[in-house]
């Protein structure tokens, strides 16, 4: 799917979202317990360098700036990182030592995987060997060090797993088991989850295997819908089916995260640059069943040369699309 960054079901009502947003953010407790970045931090962060803000700083006197700005602009999202980054700890450690130093909560999403987007093929790039990318991800879990952040570890990498060779799976699996290694060693205050997909992708006893398969046991949890449409109703009954799954199967289950970034009018079946998508909630702790809903794409980044991003390439941000989902249309 995209190739840089992807950020975040109620429907916001246009332009309201500046307003609701102080109000979904999550106030920690008193008290910090070691290792939980969200009782350690005031809220979630809002990247100030973030795409739909750079966009409204060079076009100021556009008609739709002002709707970008407080829609999209000035709420918390991911930022990602991958091969575009440059040197990946001096970007990681950059990226929440900001945060840090506002007391707010990171999140951020890790995309470099060897064989990127290997089924849908829009997205170009991930490490060009193993070696190359344990490297990277090491890493990135090193710039983070002991600072507070969540991290979203390779989108779309199990839903993948669909299309890979036997090999190629094993490969991707052992990968991400020492992903989770790393950020456990070298991260003690990240919570890393795993990305299961979404709900019209893998059916969830399957997801349910690879995930364990990938280190699910030693990770804080999973993510669903990243970049994608489904309601946040349709993702917390996958959610469950999954954990209904894993319990069964293998003896735990896992609290998940959802991203909302695009979701207020679900899905139309399309995954790439749909007609009639909609902004859904902006980051809150809490929602629905899951643990958090996070804006993980970046509202308004093209999903690829397709739908109403015709033309554009993955990751690109397309004030159109952005203005697009702020109403609906």
């Amino acid at each position: 799917m995209d190739c840089k960054r992807r950020r975040t079901t109620r429907v916001l009502a246009p332009l309201a979202a500046a307003a609701l947003a102080s109000a979904a953010l999550c106030a920690a407790p008193a008290a910090y317990a070691a290792g939980d970045p969200v009782s350690a931090t005031n809220g979630f962060y809002v990247d100030p360098d973030n795409s739909a803000a750079q966009w409204v700083a060079a076009n100021p006197d556009d008609g739709r700036a002002s709707a970008i700005e407080a829609s999209i602009a000035s709420q918390p999202a991911a930022d990602w990182f991958g091969a575009w980054t440059g040197d990946i700890g001096e970007a990681t450690g950059a990226y929440v030592g900001a945060a840090a130093n506002a007391d707010e909560l990171p999140v951020l999403v890790a995309y470099d995987i060897p064989d990127l987007d290997v089924c849908a093929g829009l997205s170009t790039g991930g490490a060009a060997s193993d070696s190359d990318y344990e490297t990277w991800i090491a890493g990135f879990a090193g710039g983070i060090a002991s600072r507070p952040a969540l991290v979203i570890l390779e989108p779309d990498s199990l839903g993948d797993e669909s299309c890979m060779s036997s090999s190629q799976i094993s490969d991707r699996d052992g990968l991400l088991n020492d992903a989770v290694t790393q950020f456990n060693d070298q991260a003690p205050d990240t919570w890393v989850y795993l990305d299961a997909g979404n709900p019209g992708w893998v059916d969830a006893s399957t997801m349910a295997g690879y995930l364990n398969d990938a280190g699910l046991a030693h990770a804080h949890g999973f993510s669903l819908n990243v970049s994608n449409f489904y309601t946040t109703d349709q993702n917390v009954a996958y959610g469950n089916e999954i954990n209904a799954d894993l319990s069964a199967d293998y003896g735990y289950t896992k609290p998940f995260v959802i991203d909302t970034s695009r979701n207020g009018n679900g899905t139309t079946g399309s995954w790439c640059n749909p007609d009639g998508a909609q902004l859904g909630s902006t980051d809150q702790v809490g929602g629905d069943g899951a643990e958090m809903l996070l804006w993980i794409k970046t509202p308004g980044d093209s999903d690829g040369d397709c739908g109403t991003g015709s033309g554009t390439t993955a990751g690109q941000f397309v004030p159109q699309i952005a203005y697009n989902l702020i109403y609906g249309n």
